[in-house]
C-alpha cells in the first residue's frame, strides 16, 4: 500500500471520527448509532498503520493489489451499515403502522360516545 493511500486513510478516518464525536456532543447523533462509524474509523486507521498485515492478507486471498482488499473491507462495512439501517427503518415503519391503528381506534371510540 502506498504512503499516499495510507495518509488518505488516516485523514479520512480521523475526520469521520471527529465528526461523529462532534455530532454526539451537539445531540444530533446517538452514541448507539455512531458506534459502527467509530469502529469503521478505527479499522481504517489500523489498516493504514499495519499495511504489512493488509498486504499479507490481500496476497493470501488472491487480490491483485492490497488497495483492492481495503476497498472490499469498506464496501462490506457499508453493506452491513445499510442492512442495519434497513432493519431500523422496517421496525420504525411497523411502529408507525401500529400507531396509526391505535389513533384510528381512539378516534372511532370517541365518535361512538
Amino acid at each position: 500500500m502506498t504512503m499516499t493511500l495510507r495518509i488518505i486513510l488516516v485523514i479520512c478516518s480521523l475526520i469521520s471520527f471527529i465528526l461523529c464525536i462532534t455530532k454526539i456532543k451537539q445531540a444530533k447523533l446517538k452514541v448507539t448509532n455512531s458506534v459502527i462509524w467509530m469502529i469503521g474509523s478505527v479499522i481504517l486507521i489500523l489498516m493504514s498503520i499495519f499495511s504489512g498485515a493488509v498486504e499479507w492478507i490481500a496476497i493470501q486471498l488472491g487480490f491483485m493489489a492490497p488497495v483492492n482488499f481495503v476497498f472490499l473491507v469498506m464496501i462490506g462495512f457499508l453493506l452491513i451499515q445499510t442492512f442495519v439501517d434497513n432493519i431500523r427503518i422496517c421496525n420504525l415503519n411497523e411502529k408507525i403502522k401500529d400507531l396509526n391503528h391505535y389513533i384510528a381506534l381512539k378516534e372511532y371510540d370517541e365518535k361512538e360516545k
